[in-house]
């Protein structure tokens, strides 16, 4: 099985074949014991390399104070040769393209940042594909939206970004706010011919050289990255592009369609981190269960026309798909209440989640 989903490669494999600077190493169990193996195993490579150092040091430090004396030029010579034997212990590398990091609004606004009050939307005038929506987001929201393919995720995240209008019913938007709106067709519609460069340079007029590389900076694209021709970048680098298209001018929220297709499972974990560190609303559409269960603590089924707090969990979820519980079908319905206290456990939670997974990577 090749894979980037990590629930697949947990629930189906129990071995990992971890390819890396064209060597391969075999790790068993599913994907998160391979995780938890290879943070140990960089942490034991950077214990020993350390020692190494010091031990080259210390036999550098006493071949350069003896060799010039007839007592100890013998010792001083050994000292030498077994400084040439010793093989250098390798770093395990770390891609330096995964990165992601979100800018974070310095204007801070109050909530809500957007309200529906009965709501429909659609695209033909009398055909609408959701109605009677009613929704509130605030600054500190992170929203999961669930629900089958056509059951209308990508209408509601499209009336969310102002890309629709509403049909009926009402739409309040703070007046300020500036939101990040990504879906897959931006990234094939990415020129080819040009650079990343180019791209941010166009959007960002009038920004100096350096705030454009900057942000470019801030998703990998540092160095000759940022004047390669997109046509030669690979499906995640374009998604990256997109990404740091889109947070040009820090948005005080995220609207992202399926960020994850064309990301591999670091690449994944990456962008979750950055979200869980950005400080702003996030309004998510993805069938990554592990990005959903870290970056999002509210959850909105959209089904029969409608989008609705959805109460349950993720299993519970999952149960109502495949038809095991009709009960839960109810739990959808009735929703959960988030307070300001639940938010800010939620938000911290992630934060420590996050600072947890840089100590292993």
């Amino acid at each position: 099985v090749i894979s980037h989903e990590r629930d697949l490669l947990n629930n189906v494999v129990d071995h990992i074949l971890h390819l890396e600077g064209g060597k391969t190493t075999l790790y068993t169990g599913g994907y998160d014991s391979f995780e938890r193996q290879r943070a140990e195993r960089i942490a034991q490579l950077a214990a020993a390399r350390a020692q190494q150092d010091i031990q080259r040091a210390k036999l550098q430090d006493y071949i350069a104070r003896n060799s010039a004396r007839a007592s100890t030029a013998k010792q001083a010579q050994s000292r030498a040769k077994a400084l040439a034997k010793m093989q250098p212990i390798a770093a395990m590398s770390e891609d330096p393209t995964l990165s992601f990091d979100f800018p974070t609004p310095t204007d801070g606004l109050k909530p809500p940042l957007v309200t529906l009050d009965m709501a429909s939307v659609g695209y033909t005038e009398g055909q609408p594909i959701l109605q009677r929506l009613n929704l509130r987001l605030d600054p500190d929201d992170r929203i999961a939206l669930l629900g089958r393919n056509g059951n209308g995720k990508t209408t509601l995240a499209r009336l969310l970004a102002a890309q629709l209008k509403p049909m009926e019913g009402g739409m309040s938007a703070a007046g300020k706010m500036r939101v990040g709106y990504f879906t897959q067709y931006q990234v094939e519609e990415l020129d080819g011919n040009d650079t990343p460069l180019e791209h941010m340079t166009r959007l960002m007029k009038g920004m100096t050289p350096g705030a454009v590389r900057a942000q470019l900076g801030r998703f990998g694209f540092s160095g000759e990255k940022a004047t390669t021709k997109v046509g030669k970048l690979s499906g995640g680098e374009r998604a990256r592009l997109a990404l740091a298209l889109i947070t040009r001018d820090a948005p005080h929220m995220l609207i992202l369609d399926e960020p994850t297709n064309h990301l591999d499972v670091d690449a994944r974990e990456a962008l979750v981190q950055a979200l869980n560190a950005y400080d702003g609303a996030v309004v998510v559409v993805s069938h990554d269960r592990h990005m959903i269960e870290l970056a999002a603590d509210r959850l909105v089924l959209v089904d029969g026309g409608m989008a609705r707090e959805y109460g349950g969990s993720l299993d519970d979820y999952t149960d109502l798909i495949l038809g095991r519980n009709q009960s839960k079908r109810d739990g959808a319905d009735g929703g959960a209440k988030f307070t300001k206290k639940d938010k800010k456990a939620a938000a911290q939670d992630r934060e420590r989640a996050a600072a947890q997974r840089k100590l292993v990577t």
